[in-house]
């Protein structure tokens, strides 16, 4: 649930900080007071979109920060699919704006926009015009009515989603096969050619590290045999030669070691390393002769490699992906050799996913459209709880003329809203106000499915008074069971049903406007609800009327 709301420097807050509760938290205030600042400030934070106009008058700019508490294992997840990791329990989503740019983070690591959206959607959801006008889409429909049916609609939806790639392929691999025999020909001489020319290469695997490590040697041997050799001239027998200077120093030290200890140990350390120099000089000679070459070596090496290297540019960077590239075209050269059952079989393979996608887009019709009776109906109820007295609501299905990963369906949800009035398109007959107590009726239906905790109403008692008022509240309140609801509202009765009543002002001192939130306690609910019902003079009835409205919204939460 939504823990907490800081805001920094946007229009007309300074500094503000809101703890939210579980259960339903209503906003209340004077109108201009800046209710529309607060929850436009939560949308910041998710990553809506903000001009530079928004940032307080001399500010530098603007920060929203929104804490979170994770609380249940489907959630952490989901949010783990993000590399998102609650700490402590906690989540925290910041913005800060500046001019001409923002800045996100999720638990203090900078993020991309796109990035804080996905988490957003995993932890709240808003329900504003905009949300209430998702409504009128198509898609939008299908995406509730397969929210309300989950369990095996989940299932049936994968299932076609499969089918549905397995049958996209072999469409695609049959349109794509439909050559005529001279094309075929012509490709199957070009794929012969290919084939030919690695094979006749005769490629073995490691054969280019090799030939490059030889073809390197051979470039430098110059230069190395004559290190070599100068080296083998310092250490070997010649005059002079670290060999023949270590084999006169054994010779004068071979009379003292018959005499000494001492002089013996030297004596044998000094034969120890007249024996490793041998040894050296041997290995100095074998790799001497290794470095000697013919031109032809030489010249068999480079066009060797040459050749290696042509073919890597035709076919494949390695050998091995010049033998899978030689294997490929094999393949195909069969298909072109024995073609005409090559397309038998594939016709055989398209057949087959077409039925099978067939199969499972009936079945996941079928659940569709019973689960849409279902949700037709309590949608319906839901409606006339919120006084729509002779309210019709009915799913309409049709077909779309191509299959989809997400099946056939085209939906449309149809209402009429008065005696005698045919069902008709949402579009068609619903006003803003009727559209967003519909999708209240939509979110109580669904208050059980929906895992996301948190859910913002704005602008949900557009038009409405009266006993309408009254059934919008308590449809609330009931969501409010099993959610955190956060709702602005200007109606008493809904602000009535509060399990957190917050009260927006706007100040001025010294010349500035602020605005500013607190929470108020029973005896400042009441006595806000007795500014909303009487407006300027509240007099005692009113305050009386106010103070049974509270006790009556409790009795009824009590139920």
């Amino acid at each position: 649930m939504l823990q907490n709301l800081h805001v920094k420097n946007l229009a007309l807050i300074d500094e503000i900080e809101i703890d939210f509760q579980k259960g339903l938290n209503i906003l209340t205030g004077e109108t201009g007071a800046g209710k529309s600042i607060i929850l436009g400030s939560v949308s910041l934070a998710l990553g809506g979109r903000y001009s530079t106009d928004i940032l307080r008058k001399g500010a530098r700019y603007g920060f929203v920060e929104l804490t979170f508490t994770v609380e249940n294992e489907d959630q952490e997840e989901k949010l783990g699919r993000l590399d998102i990791f609650p700490e402590e329990g906690a989540v925290v989503l910041s913005r800060r704006l500046m001019e001409g740019r923002s800045t996100s983070k999720i638990n203090g690591e900078t993020v991309p926009i796109s990035l804080l959206k996905e988490a957003a959607g995993i932890l709240i959801d808003i329900h504003g015009q905009h949300e209430h006008q998702s409504l009128l889409y198509k898609k939008r429909q299908l995406e509730l009515l397969d929210a309300f049916s989950s369990g095996d609609i989940l299932d049936a939806k994968e299932k076609v989603r499969s089918s549905f790639q397995e049958y996209r392929k072999w469409k695609k691999e049959l349109e794509e096969a439909d050559q005529d025999e001279a094309q075929r020909a012509k490709e199957a001489s070009f794929l012969e050619f290919e084939i030919g020319e690695i094979e006749e290469a005769a490629l073995a695997d490691g054969e280019d590290e090799e030939l490059e490590e030889s073809y390197r040697r051979m470039v430098n041997s110059k230069r190395i045999v004559e290190g070599v050799s100068e080296a083998h001239g310092y250490t070997s027998g010649a005059d002079g030669s670290a060999s023949e200077c270590l084999s006169r120093a054994a010779r004068c030290l071979s009379e003292a070691a018959g005499l000494d200890e001492d002089a013996r140990q030297l004596y044998e350390q000094l034969l120890e390393v007249d024996s490793l120099l041998n040894d050296l000089n041997r290995e100095l000679a074998d790799y001497e002769k290794s470095l000697e070459f013919s031109d032809e070596d030489f010249t068999r090496t480079e066009n060797r490699l040459n050749e290696i290297n042509r073919l890597k540019t035709k076919y494949g960077s390695t050998i091995g992906q010049i033998k899978a590239y030689c294997e490929e075209k094999r393949s195909r050269l069969l298909v072109l050799n024995d073609y005409d059952r090559y397309l038998e079989e594939l016709k055989e393979k398209y057949e087959r996913s077409l039925k099978h996608l067939e199969k499972n887009t009936t079945v996941l019709t079928r659940l569709r459209k019973e689960q849409g009776l279902l949700f037709a109906e309590q949608i319906t109820e839901g409606l006339r709880d919120l006084n729509f007295a002779d309210v019709r609501f009915e799913i309409d299905f049709s077909s779309l003329p191509e299959y989809t990963s997400n099946g056939k369906d085209d939906i449309a949800y149809m209402i009429s809203m008065n005696p005698g009035e045919p069902l008709k398109p949402l579009a068609e007959v619903a006003s803003g106000g009727e559209l967003s107590r519909i999708m209240l009726a939509i979110k109580t239906v669904m208050a059980d499915r929906d895992d996301i905790p948190t859910l913002i109403f704005d602008e949900i008692d557009v038009g409405i008074s009266g006993r309408t008022a009254q059934k919008v509240s308590e449809k609330m309140a009931v969501i409010g069971k099993t959610h955190q609801v956060i709702c602005i509202t200007h109606l008493a009765q809904i602000a009535a049903q509060a399990d957190a009543h917050y009260l927006i002002e706007k100040t001025v001192e010294e010349g500035k406007t602020h605005t500013d939130i607190r929470q108020l306690s029973d005896k400042e609910s009441v006595e806000e609800l007795a500014r909303i019902l009487g407006g300027a003079k509240i007099t005692d009835a009113v305050l009386e009327n106010a103070r049974e409205m509270k006790e009556l919204a409790r009795g009824g939460n009590k139920e």
